[in-house]
């Protein structure tokens, strides 16, 4: 199947806001194909389906910040927003779907599922890595303690001081015939 929208494109409209993955209202909206006041009217009319792990409204410092990620220089500009977004977390998402109740809304929430999913999986390989390396160090350590010994006091062994040498060359000329000149 085809998908409605790339997925580096959901990808970049994903935030990290208090420590979680969380998408706009604005961006969502965008997506879904709807109006931010359509979208918003359905989360108020549905409140009792979104509790704070799902859905949140930005503080002032934190749209700051916001603007901040996004590299928005002019504090003054608004971006078209008058208030503080709604950012949705991965289950908020999930919930949209239900009460936006389009076919659109489902093929469009199934795609964002599926990338806050390779998000996480992606993270979840990066942890592994680190573990997986982590213990590799620590059985290596064990095992070269001695040669790392070896070395580091090489590094600091003082060096025995040597009279410098004199290099000497002796140099012989021999007769201009037998060089060819």
């Amino acid at each position: 199947m085809k998908e409605l929208i790339p997925q580096e494109r959901i990808e970049r409209r994903i935030f990290i806001i208090r420590r979680q993955k969380v998408m706009l209202d604005r961006d969502l909206a965008k997506l879904y194909g709807v109006e931010t006041k359509y979208l918003k009217r359905q989360v108020r009319r549905n409140l009792d389906r979104f509790p704070l792990d799902f859905m949140f409204q930005l503080s002032k410092e934190e749209l700051k910040d916001w603007r901040c990620q996004i590299g928005t220089s002019n504090y003054g500009d608004k971006k078209g927003l008058r208030y503080p977004p709604y950012v949705f977390t991965e289950p908020g998402v999930a919930m949209l779907s239900s009460v936006l109740n389009s076919k659109r809304a489902i093929q469009v929430n199934i795609q964002i599922i599926r990338t806050f999913i390779k998000l996480r999986e992606m993270l979840l390989t990066h942890v592994e890595l680190r573990r997986k390396i982590e213990a590799m160090e620590n059985k290596y350590n064990q095992q070269f303690k001695v040669i790392f010994e070896a070395i580091k006091q090489l590094i600091t062994s003082p060096k025995p001081k040597r009279k410098p040498q004199k290099c000497r060359f002796i140099l012989t000329l021999e007769k201009q015939g037998s060089m060819g000149l």
